[in-house]
């Protein structure tokens, strides 16, 4: 009996093992997939609202379908002429940052000179290299060659948000008629209830930081400050790696732009408006109730990350938060919560336990 419940388990690993290299392997294809689907979740408000109103599930697809592309095509229509200028402009930002360092460098004299022997001892030649030469710069071939494989995966995320708002009724029924046990249907309407009006707050909080980033740093004259509260907003949605991934690129700039202590300026002023933001102004909105632990959430985020990249890192937590949802281990926030009232199918009555550290932590 030992070995055959042995067995079961290694078999159970070996498939879990399986799936996820195949979900690795094939990222092209799961990681727009897995996409389609957590943006079909975020909006499915949107969807049910106009299918109220008596308009054709296919219309209310169409229109969720229309609200996703207008949205990246306008983040990539703002961010593309500043990334192009950002990769042209590359190689002087790399050789002031090489003098900055060297400046801090010459200040430990003992440590850069007992560096530059180490380099002249394993140099064939005796001399240090000078590796100036700084990032390259991406072609237009390496766009060529990139653009199929971003077509095809634009495609299949076009495609399996279509077609999963226009079905996403027929779906749940499908699989409470399967799975059985008549609440599978409602836990799953519950779950998505929960997680779409818990990432449309978000949203809106997040928008409101970015403005407050971009009017801080426009205070102390950063360049294109506008830039930088759109960089927050989109990277306040991955929880602890976004907001840090900021503050080191705003050091980065603040080192580039300006001189003296005013460098610090910058990564100082974001994260004084993030800890304010993740502290005070989200668990005021969203409840303090709503909660998931902060480990858990990080290894979501490393799992995710490795598995799909910043792809990974932007659907980790919702994926996450589905399943709490589903399992009935997300509560509402409670009456002074934004969600407060938010669905009251199956998942509310199991809804009583733990706080929410994922966003007061960022």
């Amino acid at each position: 009996m030992a070995l055959d419940t042995a067995a079961r388990w290694a078999i159970i690993l070996l498939a879990v093992i399986a799936g996820f290299a195949a979900l690795q392997l094939a990222a092209d294809v799961f990681a727009p997939l897995v996409l389609g689907l957590v943006i079909g979740v975020v909006l499915s408000p949107i969807s049910h609202a106009i299918e109220r109103r008596g308009a054709p599930s296919w219309l209310s697809a169409l229109v969720v379908m229309s609200v996703s592309l207008l949205l990246l095509a306008g983040i990539l229509v703002f961010l593309g002429p500043v990334f192009s200028r950002l990769l042209t402009q590359a190689p002087q930002i790399w050789l002031e940052l090489r003098e900055t360092f060297r400046s801090l460098q010459d200040m430990l004299g003992v440590i850069s000179s007992a560096s530059e022997e180490v380099a002249r001892a394993i140099s064939p030649d005796g001399t240090v290299p000078d590796g100036d030469e700084g990032p390259r710069v991406p072609s237009v071939l390496d766009a060529i060659f990139v653009a199929p494989a971003f077509a095809a995966q634009l495609l299949i995320f076009i495609g399996t948000l279509f077609f999963f708002v226009m079905s996403q009724d027929e779906i749940y029924d499908w699989i409470e008629t399967q799975v059985g046990g008549g609440k599978i249907g409602a836990r799953l309407k519950e779950a998505d209830r929960m997680v779409s009006r818990y990432f449309l707050a978000i949203a809106l909080i997040n928008c409101v930081f970015g403005g407050c980033v971009a009017a801080a740093l426009a205070l102390i004259d950063m360049p294109q400050p506008m830039l930088w509260g759109v960089v927050a907003t989109l990277m306040n949605f991955i929880l602890y790696l976004g907001p840090a991934c900021v503050a080191v690129m705003l050091a980065v700039a603040g080192v580039v732009v300006f001189d003296g202590i005013a460098q610090l300026l910058p990564p100082v002023i974001f994260v004084a408006l993030n800890l304010t933001e993740g502290q005070f102004v989200t668990p005021a909105l969203i409840g303090r109730r709503m909660s998931v632990n902060p480990l858990l959430v990080f290894l979501s985020l490393v799992f995710w990350l490795w598995l799909w990249g910043p792809l990974g890192g932007f659907i980790a937590i919702p994926i996450l938060l589905w399943a709490l949802a589903f399992t009935g281990k997300l509560p509402h926030p409670g009456p002074r919560g934004y969600l407060a009232g938010a669905g009251n199918g199956a998942a509310s009555a199991e809804s009583n336990s733990t706080s929410r550290n994922t966003t007061s932590s960022r």
